[in-house]
């Protein structure tokens, strides 16, 4: 009778506790959901824009689209050690005026798109900031739910943050499209410059999280605690960066209508994973859950290399979408568990950098192996290398500590 009273009591204070982060998460969601439209309305449209109306081939598509993730990978280390030093809602501030600068730039790329060679100068310019934009936004927002859900609830603060993300990522994609066809990339833009400022108004009123005042450890001490993770997470994330990137120009090219088709619908299926299904990587442990999502996420890339037409390619992006949800907060909870608990803002910067490594480099890559063997091979070899994520994770699976394996069954 007793034991099950302090079941009981210790199930309630869970259950308190977990309403209590998810009432913390929700304000900074919106911040991030509304933030990062700036980046969804580009998504669909900017190749288009790069390839139609500058005349640009494939590859310099994907350097365009792969720069904002090239110069994220540039910022992310500072944006991390900004976080912990001057605090999260600072750097998410920074994020957002320099999201606003960029659309600035993407406005002055016009002006001069008589001479693509300059407009797309000036565009690549604009990518840039904006990357620099989001590293400072994403960064700060996860520091900020990691201080106010704690460290127990790493994966269910990652996945979420990371599913507002998404989210607008997906609204953006339609949104962008419609834009697009109002008044071109010109319309696109506008949103660009205007959001994130409309976004402050949101930022300014919560309260900011508490920075850290004990002695920083190095930065190569962190790196070591999180690049295996790290690793697995890039391998994963050039599928991410092939879709992103080339599903509407595959689209196009088949005369599958609508052309944000294939996104979308990776991007709702992985929002909705994640509502769902956030909090697993913190019961059940990142690794294992990684470990699963990979296996999964290589079978819808596949399927959209293989895909008839747009309802087969539709069906592999939601699987691969169902898959490449749990990845990056799977092994975003190694990464965290392995890192010294006051650099947290760091260790998910560091952590990201893999990301933008992935996309930065992986995308122009892409649109090389697009140029050579056709758009339909890029999802193949964003297949071959998701896979070579797989033994990483069983790794992480062997190499769990003890205590970390017991902390994960103790909150099942």
């Amino acid at each position: 009778m007793y034991r099950d009273t302090e079941d009981d009591l210790l199930l309630s204070d869970r259950i308190v506790s977990r309403n209590r982060s998810v009432a913390a998460l929700i304000p900074l969601m919106a911040v991030v959901l509304i933030a990062f439209l700036t980046i969804g309305l580009g998504l669909p449209v900017l190749p288009l824009h790069v390839h139609d109306d500058l005349g640009f081939n494939a590859f310099v598509v994907g350097l365009v689209t792969g720069s904002q993730f090239g110069a994220a990978l540039l910022s992310r280390v500072w944006a991390g050690h900004y976080a912990d030093r001057a605090g999260a809602k600072r750097a998410v501030i920074i994020g957002l005026i320099t999201a606003a600068v960029a659309g600035l730039l993407y406005f002055a790329s016009l002006d001069v798109a008589g001479m693509p060679r300059v407009s797309v100068t000036i565009l690549l310019l604009g990518r840039g900031l904006l990357g620099a934009a989001e590293s400072f936004i994403i960064t700060g927002a996860v520091s900020w739910g990691l201080f106010l859900a704690g460290p127990a609830s790493a994966g269910r603060v990652i996945a979420w943050i990371g599913m507002a993300l998404f989210a607008a990522l997906a609204l953006g994609a339609p949104l962008g499209t419609a834009l697009y066809a109002i008044d071109g990339f010109a319309a696109v833009a506008a949103a660009t410059a205007v959001i994130p400022l409309l976004t402050l108004l949101l930022v300014i009123p919560l309260s900011d999280a508490q920075t850290q005042r004990a002695a920083r450890p190095a930065l190569l001490t962190v790196v070591r605690a999180v690049w295996t993770p790290g690793l697995a997470s890039a391998l994963s994330s050039i599928g991410f960066g092939a879709i992103i990137t080339f599903s509407s120009l595959l689209s196009v090219s088949h005369g599958w209508s609508p052309v944000w088709l294939v996104f979308t619908c990776f991007a709702t299926s992985l929002v909705v994973t994640r509502s769902l299904f956030g909090h697993i990587p913190d019961h059940l442990g990142g690794a294992k859950v990684a470990l699963v999502c990979i296996l999964i996420q290589a079978a819808g890339l596949a399927l959209i290399w293989l895909a008839p037409g747009r309802g087969v390619a539709a069906a592999g992006a939601i699987l691969a979408g169902l898959g490449y949800s749990l990845v990056y907060p799977g092994l975003g909870v190694e990464a965290v568990r392995r890192a010294p608990q006051e650099s947290r803002g760091l260790a998910m910067g560091a952590y990201t950098v893999f990301l933008d490594v992935a996309l930065g480099f992986g995308s122009p890559a892409l649109g090389m192996i697009a140029g050579v063997a056709g758009l339909r091979t890029v999802f193949l070899a964003s297949a071959i290398l998701a896979l070579c994520a797989a033994p990483i994770a069983l790794r992480l699976v062997h190499t769990t500590s003890p205590e970390r394996k017991c902390q994960c069954h103790m909150q099942l």
